[in-house]
């Protein structure tokens, strides 16, 4: 049966490898049906929350190059079950992803959420679209208020993806997230400070005489 991502993966040396190890049977004996042409809901959510992916391309001597991207949570946009894509901002100016892609389309990106440890794996061919060749996918990629300059489009189709396993991700948590949990404890914290400044204030009121009113504190 069908399991796209490694049908791509699986050169003759890496089966070769595999086969040294003894792990060859554990996909050649496979017997599921794993399609991973087209995203579902769970892989569009997935990416719609993650505000940075890592992206690899091959240049022209061979050797890859990996980039990190990054921007605001769902600045990579799934337009349909088989494109992404995303708006190529300035940076450095060395354009070392746009001259590869260029020469060769294929790229593979990997989505982290460090917090759930969980990995999406995406082949893709990419093709860089000009600013006013589509205008339409241009708004589409930007995100308002984003203060940044837009040079391009990179539009990924889908070639496969996979999920992988959470083995050896250490949980990482941004400082949003880490102020989202702590928040309760904050405001239980303040709850306590108040009620303690209110017993303060009445263990600094004197007592009353027996027939007296007793006298605030001033």
């Amino acid at each position: 049966m069908s399991y796209g991502f490694l049908d791509i993966a699986i050169t003759p040396s890496v089966l070769e490898a595999q086969q040294k190890m003894g792990a060859d049977q554990l996909w050649t004996d496979f017997e599921g049906d794993r399609p991973s042409d087209r995203f579902t809901e769970n892989e569009a959510a997935f990416i719609a929350d993650r505000d940075s992916f890592y992206m690899a391309s091959v240049s022209d001597t061979g050797w890859p190059y990996v980039q990190h991207r990054g921007g605001p949570a769902g600045f990579l946009k799934v337009l349909d079950p088989q494109t992404l894509a995303f708006a190529d901002y300035a940076g450095n100016r060395q354009y070392i992803s746009t001259g590869n892609l260029t020469a060769n389309d294929h790229a593979c990106l990997f989505l982290v959420d460090y917090p759930r440890r969980a990995r999406l794996k995406i082949y893709a061919r990419v093709e860089i679209v000009g600013l006013t060749a589509d205008p339409d996918l241009t708004t589409a990629v930007q995100t308002p208020g984003y203060r940044a300059r837009l040079e391009r489009i990179y539009k990924l189709r889908l070639a496969a993806f996979d999920w992988n396993c959470a083995q050896h991700i250490t949980p990482r948590f941004t400082q949003a997230q880490i102020t989202d949990a702590v928040r309760p404890l904050h405001d239980r914290l303040a709850h306590l400070e108040a009620e303690n400044e209110a017993l303060r204030a009445q263990l600094a009121t004197p007592p009353a005489e027996p027939g007296q009113r007793a006298t605030p504190a001033s």
